[in-house]
């Protein structure tokens, strides 16, 4: 059985690019295929990047997942963890942390975020760091894809969106991290074309 987030149930409505989602905050499950319903295909469009997960053991309240993105012979690898939320201002909210890997190649990977982002330039020289801390929103789960790109809540899915902020002050940047346990897909998209530098320069260290 696939991990995922635990489910507190209330109704908002949340706009994703050009989609809007009915969301059932919490931080929840990334949605377990049920037995009526079979397991999505993935979707790709310009404005995303998906990636291989797989769950990792972790401390009890943190989930752990391994996540890779093979590309043009080159293989980008990666840890990423989610902590524990809290509710704040009709929100749960949490933190968590990518952590690098020996041996990743992220070239081609930055190469297609830069497009997905529309960032201006894949940064040359970057300090890289063992980890980089995010704050992150759950937005809502059990979503499908769109095809034009985003997420609906009918048909219902097994996807969890996430929003998450790296950096600091004018250094931060907002994307998204969506979650498919189900078949073990990532995906990073654009929350805002203005983000597309910070968030590459805040990835680039780690990944």
């Amino acid at each position: 059985m696939p991990v995922g987030f635990w489910l507190m149930i209330r109704k908002l409505i949340v706009s994703v690019p050009a989609i809007f989602l009915l969301a059932t905050s919490g931080c929840t499950r990334p949605a377990a295929t049920t037995g009526s319903r079979t397991p999505e295909a993935y979707i790709s469009d310009s404005r995303s990047v998906g990636f291989d997960i797989k769950p990792l053991k972790g401390q009890k309240g943190f989930l752990r997942f391994h996540a890779t993105y093979p590309s043009e012979g080159r293989l980008a690898k990666f840890t990423v963890e989610f902590g524990p939320t809290r509710i704040t201002q009709g929100m749960d909210i949490g933190h968590g942390r990518f952590v690098a890997e020996p041996g990743s190649d992220a070239i081609a990977l930055f190469s297609d975020l830069r497009k997905a982002l529309e960032a201006k330039a894949v940064p040359a020289k970057v300090q890289r760091m063992e980890t980089l801390p995010f704050t992150f929103i759950n937005i809502a789960d059990q979503l499908s894809q769109a095809a034009g790109g985003g997420f609906n809540a009918d048909p219902p899915g097994d996807w969890t969106a996430i929003k998450i902020f790296v950096g600091e002050r004018k250094q931060e940047g907002q994307v998204f991290l969506n979650i498919n346990t189900a078949i073990g897909k990532g995906q990073f998209s654009m929350k805002d074309p203005d983000s597309g530098d910070l968030v590459l320069k805040q990835l680039a260290a780690v990944l």
